[in-house]
């Protein structure tokens, strides 16, 4: 049975176009009123754009290095609007380019340092929380990624192996037969497993509203309502005024294409989610799920699910359509069909969640970078730095980002900076209508892949010739 609200029920509330955007605004106890816009033209040692993770993170750990510069946040709606308050609620430990591909223009060893420093960063998001009283309703239970068809057990089996290749233990990442997955969650028709125990999951808006808090508490000023025009050497551009800064921090991920010269950085690619009522405690009886594991599956078109602290499942997917000219619309975050297909998936996962009720659906942009490498950043000479292009596993990428761009920018050499992904340049996507052809084919030839290897099952060659050309 499907209730779908893709708008908040508190209707009445001045900030429900707040809440609409995903489940977790909507249940937040957090007021979504708006902070105070930038009234004219200032001077600051630190302009941020994007009041995001990425920006937030940022003004984080700039505050903790030197509690006396000035910082302002600029965000154009509200703290958390973007991607940080709509994600999958991942903490996701995987860096979108392969180790081969860092491997191949870093070494090895970069490689290697590039991976556990994503491992790291899921513990110390969980930390930073804890210490900061954010109430993240963080649980590390790791990930599974669940072969769910005879065709995906074979790549699935693969992973604990390559992963141990590039000096991850045994320990750590591991394939479970279909009887040890049981153990851990019931999933129908599931063959098996690869378990890895670097994932958690978390609350996001809770805690990206949380976090704005912090750093405001750590003299951090943070203008919402405040549209940035442009990003220029030593400024950012806004209709009331420039902000004149030593540096300036972009943080715009999905929305960067909006920038003037920045069409082609990354292209912003729709992820949709849905998210149950909370299901009873028979359900959770039969399933289990009770270590709060995230987890994907084998298919071609990306699924992730997590169990919600108030026992919702949440599961969300690729799929959505690329807009010509890297465009970013509202209407463009609900399309039916994806979302039915998102319900039947997780309706023929889990039979015993059949007549739960849709509480919710929402979608948001993501940011992927032409060679799916993500970067982090600073020109000294330019006053610009920036992170982003995360390719959908920024929860953990935009802490580490803000962590770094910290020492980056008060000039601090550490392990952070270091890091393969510092001040990595990524070619710029195709011209149009190139590019509009290239993804909508790629997202075709994968759904097609999919539905070949249901019927058959056996895997469809035509996925990964396609993941070779324009991995979407």
């Amino acid at each position: 049975m499907t209730e779908t609200r893709t708008a908040s029920q508190k209707s009445a509330a001045p900030d429900a176009r707040y809440r609409r955007r995903s489940m977790w605004l909507d249940l937040i106890d957090d007021a979504l009123e708006p902070r105070p816009a930038l009234p004219g033209p200032i001077d600051v040692d630190v302009a941020i754009v994007g009041a995001g993770f990425t920006g937030l993170w940022t003004a984080y750990y700039l505050a903790k290095a030197d509690p006396h510069l000035r910082i302002a946040v600029l965000e154009k709606q509200v703290a958390g609007f973007g991607a940080s308050g709509r994600n999958g609620g991942w903490i996701s430990p995987f860096f979108p380019a392969s180790l081969e591909t860092i491997a191949k223009h870093h070494g090895r060893e970069q490689a290697i340092a590039m991976q556990r420093a994503m491992f790291n960063t899921v513990d110390e998001i969980g930390a930073v929380c804890a210490a900061e009283g954010i109430d993240a309703r963080y649980h590390k239970g790791g990930v599974l990624n669940l072969a769910t068809g005879t065709e995906q057990v074979e790549r699935v089996r693969e992973e604990p192996g390559y992963y141990h290749s590039w000096g991850v233990g045994k320990d750590e990442i591991m394939w479970l037969d279909a009887a040890a997955v049981r153990e851990r969650i019931v999933v129908d028709g599931c063959l098996g497993a690869m378990y890895l125990k670097h994932c958690a999951c978390l609350d996001p808006a809770r805690v990206v509203r949380g976090l704005a808090k912090v750093v405001e508490k750590m003299g951090v000023t943070i203008y919402e309502q405040t549209p940035v025009l442009s990003i220029e050497n030593g400024k950012a551009v806004t209709a009331v005024g420039d902000v004149r800064a030593g540096v300036v921090v972009r943080g715009t991920e999905g929305f960067t294409p909006e920038l003037p010269g920045a069409r082609r950085d990354v292209i912003p690619t729709y992820s949709l989610m849905l998210a149950t009522e909370p299901l009873p405690a028979d359900f959770w009886s039969e399933v289990g799920w009770n270590n709060y594991e995230t987890f994907t599956d084998g298919r071609h078109l990306y699924i992730y699910a997590m169990r919600t602290e108030d026992d919702r499942i949440a599961l969300g997917g690729r799929g959505a359509p690329y807009h010509f000219n890297s465009k970013v619309r509202d209407e463009y975050e609900q399309v039916p069909g994806v979302h039915a297909i998102l319900e039947r998936v997780l309706k023929n996962l889990f039979p015993a969640a059949r007549d739960a009720k849709i509480t919710h659906t929402w979608g948001g942009s993501l940011g992927i970078p032409r060679d799916w490498f993500p970067s982090v950043g600073y020109d000294k000479a330019r006053g610009y730095a920036w992170g982003g292009g995360y390719v959908g596993d920024g929860v953990a990428a935009s802490h580490m980002a803000g962590k770094t761009l910290g020492d980056l920018i008060t000039g601090r050499e550490t392990e952070m900076t270091t890091l393969p992904w510092v001040n990595h340049k990524s070619p710029k996507w195709e011209p149009e209508p190139l590019r509009w052809l290239g993804v909508r084919t790629s997202l075709a030839v994968l759904a097609s892949a999919d539905k070949k290897e249901m019927k058959t099952g056996k895997p469809a060659v035509r996925a990964k010739l396609m993941k070779k050309v324009l991995p979407i």
